[in-house]
């Protein structure tokens, strides 16, 4: 796909912040337990992955139109807000009230279509997420301007009357919610999608983003707003996936190592899948293993990979 009309999405917390984090606290009513899936540290820590996020575009996406930095009335200090390219998105400029304060990924993402002067071709990532090596538009666009969709033949099963353990793997949040925008897809197509997300950069259409989230399913996701931490009956994004491919304005590609490769802060050694498989993008992701160790371990990582300021960053 030639076309310099494709915005970039970011989500971005920074719950290092006293302040957002007393609002947190104040909301839910009590000091949250750290350790639980929904709230665990590693939905909100700032490990400073963002600032080398946004240097790997530049050197690896410069193709890139707009980013979008969506946030809950919080801004990076050492983001440059003079760069053009770049604009801040409060939760309160796209979310319904009912959904405010927002602790949940899955209802914000649902309203990303809503920001202003979104192009039409879109990708979205997390502060986790790398552009490891130089990528073109038609990696993640076909040359018709439909999207790829990067997905994993690994799944849990179909799972009818309740989630279950497979293959020695614990059910959770995550999974469930998958489960359930899977379970929707095939009561309104008739098939079963039983792949998951890759847990890297995704392609999407505006249009189509939007009809899923108003029309298609609207009924159902209205059901979540006000889930404000992340909670079963959430709707996960994949949803957007699923639906491109049932209605043919996608296409499937499952995704190798070389491509999208899912590295977990509690390994040791973050360069060895670099190293090994040389991927085009990849998530260095937290979670409730990882520790404080774990999370120290990053910014020195992030900066031998990408060491140049980029025009983002004040000078």
């Amino acid at each position: 796909m030639q076309t310099s009309d494709i915005d970039l999405i970011y989500l971005w917390v920074d719950g290092n912040d006293p302040k957002w984090l007393v609002k947190k606290n104040q909301f839910l009513g009590k000091i949250v337990d750290l350790h639980t899936e929904a709230t665990t540290k590693a939905r909100y820590a700032d490990n400073g992955e963002f600032k080398y996020s946004l240097r790997s575009v530049e050197k690896n996406a410069p193709w890139i139109r707009k980013i979008f930095i969506v946030t809950d009335d919080q801004t990076p200090v050492w983001l440059d807000l003079q760069n053009e390219k770049v604009r801040i998105i409060d939760h309160r400029q796209i979310l319904p009230p009912e959904s405010l304060p927002c602790y949940n990924t899955g209802v914000i993402e649902h309203f990303l279509w809503k920001i202003p002067d979104l192009a039409e071709h879109f990708l979205f990532a997390n502060d986790d997420t790398f552009f490891n090596r130089p990528v073109s538009p038609d990696f993640f666009f076909t040359a018709e301007g439909l999207p790829v969709i990067r997905l994993q033949r690994v799944f849990f099963g179909k799972l009818k009357n309740s989630v279950k353990k497979v293959l020695h793997i614990p059910t959770s949040i995550y999974r469930k919610k998958i489960h359930h925008s899977a379970s929707l897809i095939e009561k309104k197509f008739g098939r079963y999608f039983s792949f998951t997300p890759h847990h890297n950069i995704d392609a999407y259409l505006k249009s189509d983003y939007r009809n899923v989230s108003e029309n298609v399913f609207g009924e159902e996701i209205s059901r979540t707003l006000t889930n404000h931490i992340r909670s079963e009956n959430d709707i996960q994004r994949i949803i957007y996936n699923y639906f491109a491919l049932s209605v043919k304005r996608g296409k499937l590609r499952f995704v190798g190592r070389n491509e999208s490769c899912r590295i977990r802060m509690h390994n040791q050694d973050f360069s060895f899948f670099l190293r090994k498989y040389q991927p085009a993008l990849f998530c260095l992701n937290d979670s409730h293993r990882a520790t404080d160790e774990d999370r120290e371990r990053v910014e020195p990582f992030l900066k031998q990979l990408f060491p140049e300021k980029s025009s983002f960053e004040k000078q």
